[in-house]
């Protein structure tokens, strides 16, 4: 069910358009003023706002500005004196149209549908946008991170091949995509190859392709990455995984930029630069026999080491709210804020999965605190799978059984349920106080109630 926000100073127009999108199952709220309006639109979810232009206290045009800042929220502009000049000066301060009183039933209706519509094509391209896109920026502001930012600008130019090493999930593959898109490569591809996740046998064959009947799955002729990439660059993620034999291979391709399809005789010639990764001590495996020293020479002409998060901690509150803005806008929820106390309680946990792990904890923070993520909230919230207790000794924090979750939308679900029992009682059951302390209207906790079937006993 849209919501759908009214400002308008006159209460006849105000009640006269909440019966209208009420009877077409719109969800309706109404202010009397801009200064209200703002505040409704920075804490409820609304789809489209309906905004008179002549008001008192701010003038609708004002509120039309302010509003930009707080959400992308469409606006239909509304007013009695309506002119050429006030619908083209609404449209060029980002209205999505503009109604002239008295309204008509049907164009406001029409206009109203096609402005969700909008909405609604707006956000799902944002979100399919950001999935397309893999490249984030490099957030952070810790020395380290600025040393790396320096270096990719330097290098990224050049051809000189990269190795990057660091932990899993530190942001390896974010330091490469940047070193691509920041070269004279960025217009061919980046070719990705996950080293660890391709059987040994099979590897040789992935990156230089091999000849139909070269073996006995060989049904057709394959191209390899080696070739996909010609003219851009080639990733070797995780190349510390990789079989001898293949490294061998790899080494010839570096030194003669040239290549032979499995079962082939013919040599190819590739242009392509290659960046690798690894989370592995590739000087430790070279003492072990694991991996050829003139191939790590190969490789690290520039080397790049990239932090663990808690070798960064000051750069987590920014992170933080990033993933914040991301996933509320993914949920289509206001964006919610953090407390002082737990960006400081954040930053002081141990973060062994560094920042994968780091936007999990936000998105779990996100779906089970209110709307302001406390200190408490961080410790209670930090591992779901065990079961803690509150930090004052009055309350217990329900357990998330996650071995009885086949996929995400179960422990939404689960989460969602749990949460929601645990406040009603903390309350009483009073589903006003409820939806105050959780950041919803009423209605939808009446929604929620009767979907998992919560009932006082």
């Amino acid at each position: 069910m849209a919501t759908i926000l009214i400002i308008d100073d006159e209460r006849p127009i105000r009640s006269s358009l909440r019966d209208i999108l009420e009877y077409e199952s719109y969800k309706v709220l109404d202010v009397d003023n801009g200064i209200e309006g703002l505040e409704v639109l920075k804490k409820e979810k609304v789809d489209l706002v309906l905004c008179d232009i002549k008001m008192n206290k701010m003038d609708g045009m004002e509120v039309l500005d302010a509003a930009r800042g707080i959400s992308d929220t469409p606006f239909i502009m509304i007013s009695g004196h309506g002119t050429i000049e006030t619908a083209v000066e609404a449209a060029r301060r980002g209205a999505y149209d503009f109604l002239e009183k008295p309204l008509d039933l049907n164009r406001l209706l029409i206009t109203v549908r096609n402005g969700l519509e909008r909405e609604s094509l707006v956000k799902e391209t944002k979100v399919l946008k950001r999935k397309v896109s893999k490249t984030r920026e490099i957030l952070g502001d810790s020395e380290s991170i600025s040393l790396i930012k320096d270096c990719i600008d330097k290098v990224a130019p050049t051809d000189a091949r990269v190795l990057i090493t660091g932990a899993n999930g530190s942001g390896k593959e974010l330091v490469a995509r940047w070193l691509h898109e920041k070269s004279n490569r960025s217009s061919s591809a980046l070719i990705e190859v996950n080293c660890a996740a391709i059987p040994s046998e099979l590897i040789e064959s992935e990156l230089f392709g091999h000849e139909k009947g070269a073996f006995t799955s060989a049904v057709k002729q394959r191209i390899g990455k080696f070739e996909q990439a010609n003219g851009g660059t080639l990733f070797l993620d995780e190349i510390g995984d990789m079989s001898l034999s293949a490294q061998a291979k790899v080494l010839r391709a570096l030194q003669e930029n040239k290549i032979t399809r499995v079962g082939g005789d013919k040599e190819i010639t590739v242009n392509v630069r290659v960046i690798a990764a690894t989370n592995k001590d590739l000087l430790k495996e070279i003492d072990a026999g694991n991996f050829r020293m003139d191939l790590y020479h190969r490789l690290s002409v520039i080397l790049i080491d990239v932090p663990s998060l808690g070798e960064r901690r000051e750069d987590i509150p920014q992170l933080a709210m990033s993933f914040c803005e991301e996933i509320c806008g993914d949920y289509n929820i206001p964006t919610k804020e953090f407390t002082t106390g737990a960006m400081k309680a954040l930053q002081e946990l141990p973060w062994t999965g560094n920042i994968r792990e780091l936007r999990n904890m936000v998105e779990r923070l996100i779906i089970l605190s209110g709307k302001v993520i406390s200190e408490p909230d961080v410790s209670n919230f930090a591992n779901p799978s065990v079961s803690t207790h509150g930090t004052n000794g009055h309350h217990d924090i329900p357990t998330l059984n996650l071995d009885s979750m086949d996929n995400y939308q179960a422990f939404k679900e689960h989460a969602e349920q749990q949460f929601l029992a645990h406040k009603l009682k903390k309350y009483n059951w009073n589903v006003t106080q409820t939806a105050q302390a959780v950041g919803l209207p009423t209605v939808d906790i009446q929604m929620l109630m009767d979907k998992y079937k919560l009932k006082e006993k």
